[in-house]
């Protein structure tokens, strides 16, 4: 699920690691509580995806200036740093579709199949060994996302399949992001999405301003939705980089049991600013996804060390 390769770590940056997964956790949820009051604030979906983008571009050029990171990519780095920009957008555009009507923690925990789907995706395109207890952990894992979905779409209708959405287009975000990561900084690689995704955005933004797509109308935002616009891009760039960083200081198997802290935040937050809390049927949706998605996790530690004594 989380894949850099690393030099061995000594326990104190392992530890470091450990710290920023965590901040990771607690703050990717707040990204989604200020794209969820964005949309509540009648700001239009396509708007906030947008608004992501540009403010993350916005706050990563200094860093790039300060880390002295060059700006050149191949021409095959730049193709595919464009195509994970494009699947970045749809994903978000996705996800900020979902959270706008659904509560946080059941758009969340549907996303959470990501990790089964890249399994697929990862056996279909890269011919990686996928034994079939995993299989069957990821049959599990997308029969919890659909206990979540159910009442979901008793409730709000088809809109509950956007996540599902998210999950596939993340997922094909991450097997580019793998195909790309040995060419290009991860921290440029950050910076050249956030620019090219705005781009991309904007020009449907102007396209389609007073076309009455409501999704991909624009509108002049008022008082506070200018903050929740920002904090799109912020939370983005600030819970990203620590994720950058974790996978610098720590090894991915000991960081992604961690990433379904996620949801403990994203139920908390949910509760907290939204007065939301998921439904029984739900609930036992989203420890089936952990599980399983735990198991796969362990699986993968356990294959990977027995490719290492081979």
């Amino acid at each position: 699920m989380l894949q850099i390769a690393l030099r061995p770590m000594s326990q104190d940056r392992i530890l470091q690691g450990i710290a920023l997964m965590l901040l990771f956790c607690v703050m990717a949820p707040l990204l989604d509580v200020a794209s969820k009051l964005a949309a509540e604030g009648g700001i239009p979906v396509g708007q906030i995806t947008t608004a992501r983008f540009v403010v993350q571009g916005a706050l990563m050029a200094p860093v790039m200036v300060i880390m002295g990171l060059g700006w050149g990519m191949t021409k095959r780095a730049f193709w595919l740093v464009t195509l994970r920009a494009i699947f970045l957008i749809l994903s978000t555009f996705s996800f900020v579709s979902g959270i706008a009507v659904m509560p946080l923690a059941d758009t969340l925990a549907i996303v959470f199949v990501e990790p089964f789907l890249l399994l697929l995706f990862g056996y279909l395109l890269h011919n990686d060994q996928v034994g079939p207890r995993r299989i069957i952990a990821s049959i599990v894992g997308f029969g919890g996302a659909l206990l979540v979905i159910q009442p979901s779409l008793a409730v709000f209708g088809l809109v509950a399949l956007w996540p599902l959405g998210t999950a596939v287009f993340f997922a094909a975000y991450m097997l580019v992001t793998r195909e790309v990561s040995d060419a290009v900084h991860p921290v440029a690689m950050q910076m050249h999405t956030s620019w090219i995704g705005g781009l991309l955005c904007l020009p449907v933004m102007l396209a389609f301003d007073g076309s009455g797509v409501a999704p991909l109308e624009s509108v002049w935002p008022q008082g506070v939705n200018w903050l929740w616009l920002f904090g799109v891009g912020f939370w983005a760039a600030v819970s990203h980089m620590c994720m950058t960083y974790a996978l610098k200081f720590a090894p991915s198997a000991t960081l992604a049991p961690l990433h379904y802290l996620e949801l403990v935040a994203a139920v908390a937050l949910g509760y907290l600013v939204f007065d939301d809390f998921p439904v029984p049927l739900a609930f036992a949706g989203i420890a089936v996804i952990m599980a399983s998605g735990l198991y796969i996790v362990y699986r993968e530690r356990h294959a990977d060390r027995a490719r290492r004594a081979t």
